[in-house]
């Protein structure tokens, strides 16, 4: 065993045909070879629980368990509590409700054997052209992000589970997806000290575990143009020195092209250590980052006192993380406020809705489709409607005779490898031609508020931020109530 592959969390992902099944060969390679934690994707709440305490029982180390629980546990886990995107969160002015949400999530994660949540995302929404970022974060004034950032960020430890600032040292300017590419930020040093790095000074101020690390070139502060990720002026100097950051550096997916397009994963790997990062998350092939990070041990390419400092400080937070048990579970009630919350920020950007009535002629218009992960289910939004005595129908197009009324359902968010943000022209006729049809559909929209100004032709346009599960049963209690 390798004392190198403690700093690698690879992924498990959940597929809906054979479970964890599949990954089955590879979690037991990832074990023998020592990793120090895993990041999880999807499936049902039981068999997240049966998993985490499998690889618990097998590992010969204290894991790191994470995942992306930006918008709750039930964002990647079935069964589990969906809350809106952070930047909805935001809007409501309420720092209370970010407090509560992220409590919320941390208690969900505890019980499913998770211990890391890898929020919040501190990048600065100040660029609506981003690919990438959009209703992820928690706005445009760096302030107020930062505020909180914080609030995320104590209440989740609260909890005993690790928080994770991302993605450093900002995000938020890019114009390009680093799932497909290197973004690079012209802003000056000055700009990104004031603003871009305000919520990551506010997150360590916190005692924030982790900080994500962006595969992201920013010459101002690194003259050399390597990505965060490999850079050490902006991990060691700035990040350690500067900022007084002691906790754990991890790196973005490491599968993400902004990593390995130029070197390939296992320079990529020995190049990410060796600028200061501590773990690296999502490697490929396990088997051939280890081998290399070995080589470059041996050669003394890396610094073998510095990888034993990212091994200790690895070691103290898993071991600093509660224990998953069934204390302080979450109760029905913050089970219902998280359906609250998701009612709160369902709102009506333009137009009056008039008072709707069953049955309902419902469009859906995807724009989320492609990339190599399917976006959510759009069945929720229909699930919803039957479970609450509402009759729907799910049309390609809607009837011009038809007296139902209708809505029109458009899921088009920021997502990975997606490489554009707003609609897509064949999404805009699609709607087009519904409203065409129907002048008086209500349209529903499952992305930013912001994307309205795309659909000036639509009368009524209600947006609902996201298109998951919780934004969709929020959405459908929307329909039922417009009356």
């Amino acid at each position: 065993m390798s004392a190198a592959a403690a700093l690698l969390l690879p992924a498990i992902r959940w597929d809906a045909n054979h479970g964890y099944g599949a990954a089955r060969p590879a979690i037991e390679r990832a074990l023998a070879l020592g990793v120090g934690g895993f990041i999880l994707f999807g499936g049902d709440q039981e068999h997240v629980r049966a998993l985490t305490k499998e690889l618990r029982i097998k590992s010969r180390v204290p894991l790191l368990i994470a995942a992306d629980l930006e918008r709750g546990a039930g964002q990647q886990f079935s069964g589990a509590t969906g809350l809106p995107p952070l930047a909805a969160i935001a809007s409501l002015g309420d720092a209370d409700a970010v407090r509560r949400a992220a409590r919320l999530t941390a208690r969900e994660a505890r019980t499913l054997g998770l211990n890391w949540d890898l929020a919040p995302v501190c990048d600065l929404d100040i660029v609506p052209e981003n690919p990438i970022v959009g209703t992820r974060s928690l706005g445009g004034d760096a302030r107020r992000v930062a505020m909180l950032a914080q609030a995320w960020i104590q209440a989740c430890q609260a909890e005993g589970v690790l928080a994770c600032a991302k993605h450093f040292p900002g995000h938020g300017r890019t114009r390009t997806d680093s799932h497909v590419g290197v973004p690079v930020v012209d802003a000056s040093r000055a700009e990104l000290v004031e603003h871009d790095l305000a919520p990551f000074r506010a997150a360590i101020e916190a005692g924030v575990a982790g900080i994500m690390t962006a595969h992201v070139s920013y010459p101002s502060l690194d003259a050399s143009g390597a990505p965060a990720t490999m850079s050490r002026e902006m991990l060691q100097w700035l990040l350690r020195q500067q900022m007084r950051f002691d906790g754990l550096i991890v790196t973005d997916a490491m599968i993400m092209a902004g990593a390995i397009a130029e070197h390939g994963e296992e320079e990529a790997a020995i190049r990410a250590l060796d600028a200061g990062c501590d773990l690296l998350l999502y490697p490929n092939d396990l088997e051939a980052v280890v081998s290399a990070l070995d080589r470059a041990l041996a050669v003394h390419r890396l610094d073998a006192a510095r990888i034993q400092t990212s091994l200790r400080r690895r070691l103290k937070w898993a071991q600093w993380s509660s224990p998953p048990n069934e204390y302080r579970r979450p109760s029905g009630t913050d089970v219902l406020w998280g359906a609250q919350l998701a009612d709160r920020v369902v709102h009506v950007v333009r137009g009056t809705p008039r008072a709707m009535k069953a049955p309902v002629d419902i469009v859906v218009v995807d724009d989320d489709l492609g990339g190599p992960f399917p976006p959510p289910s759009r069945e929720p939004l229909l699930d919803s409607l039957f479970d609450g005595g509402w009759k729907a129908r799910r049309l390609d197009h809607f009837d011009p005779e038809s007296t139902n009324d209708s809505v029109v359902a458009l899921f088009g968010e920021t997502r990975a490898w997606k490489e554009r943000v707003g609609y897509s022209e064949s999404a805009l006729a699609s709607v087009r031609q519904a409203c065409a049809a129907k002048p008086g559909a209500t349209v529903l929209q499952f992305g930013h508020p912001r994307l309205a100004s795309q659909l000036t032709f639509a009368s009524v346009l209600v947006s609902a931020w996201g298109g998951e599960a919780a934004m969709q049963s929020a959405a459908a209690r929307w329909i039922m109530r417009a009356r």
